[in-house]
């Protein structure tokens, strides 16, 4: 009897096989190439910063390759993981200039981003958390309360190659101006 139905069994494998869906749904293409990235991304704010004016007491290079460029110097202990963050920023693309979001309203309305559902106050968010892109963890641990700064945000460590928002093509390099305001 079960000779009998080895062979069905086959035709049954050769046919369901035959019949599945050719492409890998959870193909999502090529890796993401964090170490190319980075390096195309560590010339362009290298060239960048040979050339921008941005004033500023400090320049902290983080290993990561995001660059704290310290305005105003806070007090006060850093925050570490775990800890929740108050702040105020502009974010840019470094290539145009062009601002993509900010928690400004007047900043909104000057560049034609005021969303009328949004509420544009201080951002909190929880340092470590993963509720905001890692360049800002990197960021914010080098730097005290009340420092003002600009952050420069290397692709890798922010949207990467993501093309689902229309202000920030893919493999941008981020600008975001920082007024820290605080920590809980």
């Amino acid at each position: 009897m079960m000779r009998n139905l080895i062979p069905i069994f086959i035709l049954l494998a050769l046919i369901l096989g035959s019949s599945c869906e050719p492409n890998n749904p959870f193909d999502r293409g090529p890796a993401y190439d964090e170490a190319g990235n980075l390096a195309i991304d560590r010339r362009k704010i290298d060239a960048f910063l040979d050339t921008a004016r941005i004033d500023s007491i400090s320049r902290i290079h983080d290993p990561s390759g995001v660059v704290v460029i310290l305005q105003r110097e806070g007090a006060g202990s850093r925050p570490t993981n775990n800890t929740v963050v108050y702040t105020d920023y502009i974010g840019k693309l470094m290539e145009t200039g062009s601002v993509f979001d900010t928690s400004f309203e007047d900043v909104a309305r000057a560049n034609n981003i005021f969303q009328e559902s949004r509420t544009y106050m201080p951002f909190a968010f929880i340092l470590g958390s993963t509720s905001v892109i890692q360049g800002w963890d990197f960021a914010f641990k080098r730097i005290r309360p009340a420092s003002k700064a600009v952050f420069i945000i290397p692709s890798p460590y922010a949207y990467r190659n993501q093309e689902n928002n229309d202000r920030i093509p893919p493999n941008s390099v981020l600008i975001f101006e920082i007024d820290f305001l605080g920590i809980d």
